[in-house]
């Protein structure tokens, strides 16, 4: 799916997984679940992964997960300008999620919470004496999160590998694949793949990503 976004665009973007509608779109989802409806109708519950934009002259984005893990997620510009690179997960932080942040259905693991969420405690919510990047260090479960999504924030104060800065760039949003992996977009009769050499996109802005998304299922790769 295609979504043009105003150049004032912010806003967050993020899967939803295990969900159910009937045929007037009514329903719920297992995690990532944003009101009772097909239609978004509010924020995503947690856990979710999430991947962020400011856009302007020059855009910031990231994928965050201070908010919990619910399925892998990446962010890759495309033919932009400046420190653009890809955010996000090389692996399923479900698989690795420490027993007492996990969220189950039927006895799998379908979510990962954050420490925060779990304990909720001023050293894993960085507040309070720990409001300030000197203080609110990686933590044993902020860690956990960081080995499977190296470029995403796993706490508040996780900027130095986590925001990032392009501009004139597309943007491919990825669940459910490594941001290893290539990734392309086809738009205006023209094919433009990540890691291509002399391909140039014809549309500055147009940004690729899909809101609210639903993943059912089994997780695959979705290219946009």
């Amino acid at each position: 799916m295609v979504f043009t976004a105003p150049v004032t665009f912010s806003g967050r973007i993020w899967g939803r997984t295990g969900c159910n509608f009937d045929k007037n779109g009514n329903g719920s989802c297992l995690t990532g679940d944003c009101g009772p409806s097909l239609k978004c109708t509010g924020t995503g519950k947690t856990p979710a992964s999430l991947a962020e934009f400011t856009l302007g002259n020059l855009d910031f984005y990231d994928v965050s997960l201070v908010d919990g893990f619910n399925v892998p997620i990446s962010v890759t510009p495309l033919n932009g300008k400046g420190n653009c690179s890809v955010a996000g997960c090389n692996g399923d932080l479900r698989q690795n999620c420490p027993s007492e942040l996990a969220v189950k259905n039927n006895g799998k693991v379908i979510g990962c919470r954050s420490a925060c969420d779990v304990f909720n405690t001023d050293e894993y919510c960085c507040r309070g004496n720990y409001g300030n990047p000197s203080t609110c260090q990686p933590t044993f479960y902020s860690k956990k999160f960081k080995e499977d999504c190296p470029t995403a924030y796993s706490y508040a104060y996780d900027d130095p590998t986590s925001i990032f800065t392009c501009s004139g760039t597309d943007y491919v949003v990825a669940f459910c694949s490594s941001r290893k992996k290539p990734v392309c977009t086809y738009h205006d009769h023209k094919l433009i793949c990540s890691g291509s050499k002399g391909l140039r996109s014809l549309i500055s802005n147009l940004w690729m990503i899909f809101l609210g998304l639903t993943l059912i299922a089994n997780c695959k790769m979705i290219i946009f």
